[in-house]
């Protein structure tokens, strides 16, 4: 049974099913019975089965260009006569493909389990009147299923009946989203009261609804049950939806009938995959293999044609010692030149180091713990660690550019705090409550009562009312939910509310310190306790409820008097347009006032009804209700016909306060050279003081407006040209990247934006002839501020937004954070996703690539964790690329002096064993565990965060040096060995060194050259580094010892054999190996003095001066001034800046102690320099003085 219908929001066409309830057959006379095929209730998450894992991991492993170079290069091998054995990159390859696809085995292993877990847990189904116990997996559409209170669900159900009269039942949806907060869920109205057994299995209905789709909170569908053969269509929507994976509280047990099962429930739909998020590093990374790819090809195109140029000489054939037969010899020229090429590429093949895959694979993996094991990224309140959900973007977080925050939840506490109501401009402020708890010293009623007569008492009254009745609150009468004690009355009783709306909590908690309570709702009643003691019931009539669109809700209710009621609460937008009478100015004046001051407001309307009005109300909500075709537009519709006509009783003011440490963290982006956007959908008012009492716009920032206020006065185009010539005309035309929030000669900018405007901005038909696209302009005037708040976002507009600033010629890196499920389409956009674990729900948590319990931890997060994953990934990439050259290019150089045979300088095991175990623990455990600076020093000086900026260690320049450094090392190592044993080719006892001799040595200096290398990169030494580094050497001597001191029988050949010994014993090899290993190191060391003595960075600067303080450089030293020594312009911004203290962070007084030095000439509190002589070596200390006081720029 198929129909065509269409969803709202969807273009195209979706097929409906129809459920028979408990598989019975609707009545003769009816529709056509056809039993639709549905999936059962199995959860499928993992990615393989026993039979396709081979076949589809290898699959996926040689789709990367590396791993799939090296198969090339294994099968030439296998087909052709080469000069290594095949082992030689076929044991590495093996290694490489065997370590991923056990670590993908493992993981697909326990997704398995964990599906089984789920998929084999007991569920209790009613079948012939009896309730029969079976296994999860075995469910089907159409089974009628009883769940017991705390229960999970196992598949999206209808709700028939539950153990409440009024065929309630209380639904948590933590797992799904996050909220702890109890929602209610409604029983179909003609199966409610069927609540045992025996009466469920006598229900004769069908169900019609929407195929499976992943929105969580959208449905569509209706009921038709069958009394006396004649059908009776109920709608169903949302609110009768219970979904996998929610459970179910405060009702003892529920009947329900499964629709949607197994891998098309909702909750599986959302599984969906994230797209694939790449690094700037891993784009480094490939850029640098094709490099090497083309030297690797030049190599073997040079040797090949070298090679037959040698032979055309008829004196220099091909030796006859390399065994060719003569049809080998005979073949085509072109044929032999081309295995040729292949032999030579397979002789070099090594300098593109495939192990380098495996070892960044294992250290972002494990160096992703280090977040999740910070004990100071752990938050107490909620129990809660960092969560690492993709490892594969570690040192992403220290190039970020653009933070894109939400406000509500993310900077703000989402913790809601009534704070006064206005009726018809009286105002009324209660004491402070806070979630239920009455804050110290509030225990004594406090109410402002300004009436001046009867109507206006009425009138307060009646909002009084209005703020008890408009919500969606419960009443829960126990003690604890979910183990959180809670309470209002001190000791009294143990009653609170629950919402999913912390607004709505705040503020019928605020009515209740205003006189009126709000006790329950009941059998359709809903009852409030009024100032004089009475209890006054109103009939819930209509719940009209709150969306995104709206942004209001409304109830209609009738009271014991009979009268009829529609009371509307909302934003005051959505709120003043529909007012055709009450005091407007006088309450619009207050919501602005406490929107300046950053409070969230809400306007409350009223509008009186009669019978013949509400019956027509009923009508238009009935017919919406029961449409399956653009149900959601046919109610947007029907409620804006019924809220209308309004009389307007007044605003409320409730505030989020800003969380812990947010505005600290802004500051310290700020000095990293971030930019810091804010995103939110609330009014620009609320938005603006919010960013003021962060400090991301600051007292003396230039506010530049782009709003639909502006816009309607002016065109679009003239506001931008006129926002881009007044940012221009200070800027002189220059960007300000390299903006600092402690610069005082330019104007800061702030710029504030609304969504609508955005839009307009966004258009692409707007195209000027003059200026090109307004999406430039704005790009231009948005890069010269240095914060950006747009207000008023759609979910959809802030992903926009992070795709542009993506887009722009910069391509700058970019980083979201939010916490509700409006910042997921942000989330995912931006380079960087980062979900705060708040009340809005875990939606952006599960869809983030990091998750954090705190606004405040993202500081440690990026300026420390980001700083060293990145500093510890490029030193990898680098030092890999460098240890390949200087082990493949004297085999290159070999290859001249060898008449170009491909013959190989080292033996197969060194070949074999180089990248695999005598190179790579050293270098994945320095990729764990550098700390180049100390973690106090970062937190506290953010700006050291700009020397790693726009990927700075991974560009050309240092690529090429550290290339030419392999080169250098590897000319070094080739023609020291050859000229050293050109005159000393004897051993003591008169024997001479073969060409397996001369390979060890190149060898045996190359280990130690790279290892010390790494050695004299280290900054931070800990027994481990010491342990693996000179234990990787050990391994080396002993395993070459080994290796050629036994004969070895299941070998071919014997050529190493006391190879290595012979070498040993000649003290000429001794001391060559000395004098190459220094050589080779010599240059690298000479060059970093000298950069460090005329020209070092800040971070130099500050590791100089942390040996001096022996690591407690953080305690006592102002950071600022071991920064690079300003320019003459900054000389003077310093001293206007001491001139004129317009910023009073810099003033405030710091805890720690802050010293000061006083050397031959008057103190220079900025630049400090007596500390940098000092730690440059000088040592003439004439005379010292302490001070106390904390000077200009020595913000620690």
């Amino acid at each position: 049974m198929r129909r065509r219908i269409q969803c709202v929001g969807e273009e195209n066409w979706v097929d409906s099913r129809t459920i028979y309830i408990g598989h019975k057959e609707p009545p003769p006379g009816t529709e056509a019975f056809i039993q639709q095929r549905f999936p059962d209730n199995r959860i499928v998450s993992s990615k393989y089965t026993f039979w396709n894992f081979i076949p589809k991991n290898m699959f996926e492993q040689f789709r990367r260009v590396a791993n799939f170079y090296f198969l090339i290069i294994f099968l030439v091998q296998l087909m052709i006569d080469t000069p290594t054995s095949p082992v030689t990159s076929g044991l590495p390859l093996f290694f490489v493909i065997t370590v991923t696809a056990i670590k993908q085995g493992y993981e697909d292993w326990l997704r398995h389990k964990a599906d089984n877990s789920v998929n084999q847990c007991p569920v209790h189904v009613v079948q012939h009147g009896k309730v029969v116990r079976k296994q999860s997996r075995k469910l089907r559409v159409g089974d009628v299923v009883f769940v017991k209170e705390n229960e999970t669900f196992p598949c999206d159900l209808i709700l028939l009946s539950s153990s409440r009269d009024d065929g309630t039942c209380f639904v948590t949806t933590a797992s799904l989203d996050g909220e702890s907060s109890h929602k209610t869920y409604y029983a179909v109205q003609d199966t409610k009261a069927y609540n045992t057994e025996r009466d469920v299995d006598s229900v004769h209905a069908t169900i019609e609804c929407e195929q499976p789709q992943p929105d969580l909170y959208k449905f569509v569908g209706r009921i038709n049950v069958y009394m006396d053969n004649e059908p009776v269509a109920r709608p169903l929507g949302s609110e009768n939806l219970l979904l996998r994976g929610a459970t179910l509280k405060n009702t003892e047990y529920i009947y329900a009938v499964a629709i949607y099962t197994g891998m098309e429930t909702k909750m599986a739909l959302n599984y969906q995959s994230k797209s694939q998020k790449r690094s700037a590093v891993e784009k480094s990374m490939n850029a640098y293999l094709v490099v090497y790819l083309c030297i690797l090809i030049s190599k073997a195109v040079i040797n090949t044609a070298l090679k037959y140029v040698w032979q055309a000489d008829p004196n220099r054939d091909e030796p006859w010692y390399n065994d060719r037969t003569e049809s080998e010899r005979q073949r085509h020229i072109l044929i032999r030149a081309f295995t040729d090429f292949l032999a030579f590429m397979v002789l070099f093949n090594y300098i593109i180091p495939v192990s380098m895959y495996v070892t960044v694979e294992m250290q972002k993996f494990l160096g992703s713990y280090f977040i999740m094991w910070d004990d100071e990224m752990f938050d107490d309140e909620l129990g809660e660690r960092a969560v690492v959900n993709t490892s594969d973007l570690n040192e992403e977080l220290g190039q970020v550019e653009y933070v894109f925050t939400d406000k509500t939840g993310t900077l703000t506490e989402n913790n809601m705090e009534f704070i006064e109501c206005c009726v018809d401009g009286h105002v009324y402020v209660p004491q402070a409550i806070c979630n239920g708890q009455v804050m110290p010293g509030a225990a004594s009623m406090d109410m402002i009562d300004t009436s001046p007569g009867p109507e206006a008492r009425e009138h307060e009254e009646l909002f009084f009312r209005a703020l008890c009745l408009c919500h969606t609150v419960q009443v829960k009468e126990e003690e604890t939910v979910d183990g959180i004690k809670h309470g209002i009355h001190q000791g009294k009783s143990t009653s609170f509310y629950i919402s999913s709306s912390p607004d709505e909590v705040a503020l019928v908690e605020g009515m209740k310190r205003l006189g009126f309570t709000y006790l329950r709702h009941k059998d359709g009643q809903m009852e409030i306790l009024n100032r004089e003691d009475e209890v006054e019931r109103f009939e819930l009539l209509e719940v009209l409820t709150f969306d995104s669109v709206r942004r209001r809700m409304s109830v209609i209710v009738r009271a014991s008097s009979g009268e009829l009621y529609l009371f509307c609460k909302g934003a005051d937008s959505s709120i003043f347009p529909r007012v055709v009478s009450g005091k407007v100015e006088q309450v619009r004046a207050r919501v602005e006032h406490n929107a300046v001051e950053g409070l969230r407001t809400l306007c409350v309307a009223y509008r009186p009804l009669n019978s013949e009005q509400y019956e027509q109300v009923c009508h238009v909500l009935n017919a919406a209700k029961l449409a399956l075709q653009d149900r959601d537009k046919r109610l947007a519709e029907a409620y804006d016909l019924i809220e209308k006509d309004l009389i307007l009783l007044g605003a409320t003011a409730v505030e989020d306060r800003l969380q812990e440490k947010a505005a600290d963290t802004i500051e310290s982006l700020h000095k990293a050279g971030m930019k810091v956007w804010v995103l939110t959908g609330d009014k620009m008012e609320t938005a603006a003081a919010t960013c003021y009492a962060s400090k991301l716009f600051r007292r003396n920032t230039q506010i530049l407006e782009l709003t639909t206020k502006r816009t309607e006065e002016q065109s679009l185009h003239d506001v931008l040209f006129d926002l881009s010539r007044t940012v221009l005309r200070q800027h002189g035309g220059m960007t300000r990247d390299t903006f600092s929030g402690l610069s005082g000669d330019c104007t800061d900018y702030g710029l504030i934006i609304d969504g609508a405007t955005l839009s307009a901005v966004m258009r692409p038909d707007q195209v000027d002839s003059n200026s090109g696209n307004y999406k430039e302009i704005f790009l231009e005037i948005c890069r010269n501020c240095s914060a950006v708040l747009c207000c008023r976002m759609a979910p959809l507009q802030k992903a926009q937004i992070v795709k542009m600033i993506k887009a722009s010629k910069e391509h700058p890196i970019t980083l979201a954070i939010g916490d509700g499920a409006n910042d997921v389409s942000m989330i995912l956009e931006a380079h960087v996703g980062i979900g705060i674990m708040g009340k809005e729900g875990r939606q952006a948590v599960r869809n983030s690539d990091y998750a954090i319990p705190k606004f405040k931890h993202l500081k440690k997060m990026l300026l420390v964790h980001g700083h060293y994953y990145y500093i510890r990934i490029s030193e990898l990439v680098q030092y890999f690329f460098y240890k390949n050259v200087c082990f493949i290019f004297p085999q290159f150089l070999y290859q001249f002096f060898c008449g170009f045979s491909q013959q190989p300088l080292y033996d197969t095991a060194y070949l074999t064993l180089y990248n695999i175990s005598f190179t790579s623990l050293p270098i994945l455990l320095y990729s764990l565990m550098e700390q180049h600076i100390n973690m106090d020093i970062l937190k506290k000086d953010p700006s050291l965060y700009r020397d790693i900026a726009k990927n700075s260690l991974l560009r050309w320049p240092i690529f090429i040096y550290w290339t030419i450094l392999g080169v250098y090392d590897a000319i070094v190592m080739f023609f020291g060995a050859y000229f050293l044993f050109d005159n000393t080719t004897f051993t003591s006892n008169g024997q001479m060194f073969g060409n397996w001799t001369f390979g060890t040595l190149v060898f045996t200096v190359l280990v130690f050259t790279v290892t010390f290398k790494l050695a004299l990169d280290t900054h931070y030494w800990t027994w481990i580094n010491h342990f693996v580094i000179w234990g990787s050497l050990v391994f080396f001597v002993v395993f070459s010892l080994l290796w050629g001191g036994i004969i070895w029988p299941f070998l071919n050949y014997q050529r190493m054999y006391y190879v290595f010994m012979q070498m040993l014993s000649s003290g000429p090899a001794w001391l060559s190996i000395i004098l190459l290993i220094t050589a080779s190191l010599l240059p690298d060391v000479v060059k970093k003095v000298i950069w460090r003595t005329l020209w070092p960075t800040t971070t130099e600067r500050i590791q100089n001066a942390d040996k001096l303080y022996k690591g407690q450089l953080s305690e006592f030293t102002p950071l600022a001034s071991l920064h690079a020594p300003p320019k003459a312009s900054s000389h003077r911004r310093g001293s206007e800046n001491q001139r004129n203290p317009q910023n009073p962070q810099r003033f405030e007084s710091y805890n720690k102690k802050i010293m000061f030095t006083r050397w031959q000439r008057a103190p220079d509190y900025r630049t400090f320099t007596p500390l940098l002589r000092f730690a440059d070596g000088s040592h003439h200390l004439k005379q010292g003085n302490a001070y106390s006081g904390a000077g200009p720029e020595t913000s620690v």
